[in-house]
């Protein structure tokens, strides 16, 4: 039942919300691209951008292996992307917020902000196993 539960969230979402931030997602990794320097946002932008497509059943963990490099890249990735990618999640979350049945998919839009402002430090993982990951640095 609950695969099925996810299965029709999925849908919902990448109807309503998940494709059109999945764009902003792949424009953004697409620019990263360009400058050599920054692939290692582009890596970041596709890895969200490819949960956001078909985010439910996945959760994300913090990895515990971010330190001072990785507060400067993800202030850095903030004023370059993230700000931006944020104002489309709360652009698709009113959309979804307009009718009931969206209600919960904005709240889970809305909750998607924090890793798309700071991707780094962060990991993708089944929700099965996001309670085995281990949480240091806390």
């Amino acid at each position: 039942m609950r695969a099925v539960l996810t299965l029709v969230l999925n849908i919902i979402w990448l109807v309503t919300a998940g494709f059109w931030l999945f764009l902003g997602y792949l424009a953004a990794g697409i620019l990263a691209v360009i400058f050599i320097v920054t692939i290692p946002f582009a890596v970041a932008s596709f890895r969200i951008g490819l949960y956001v497509l078909w985010p439910f059943g996945r959760e994300v963990v913090d990895t515990g292996r971010s330190g001072g490099a990785s507060t400067v890249v993800n202030v850095v990735w903030f004023l370059i992307a993230g700000l931006w990618l944020a104002i489309g999640h709360i652009g698709t979350a009113i959309a979804q917020a307009i009718t009931i049945i969206g209600l919960p998919l904005a709240w889970a839009n809305l909750k998607l902000i924090p890793v798309t402002c700071f991707p780094f430090g962060k990991e993708i993982v089944p929700s099965d196993r996001a309670r085995m990951v281990p949480v240091t640095g806390r």
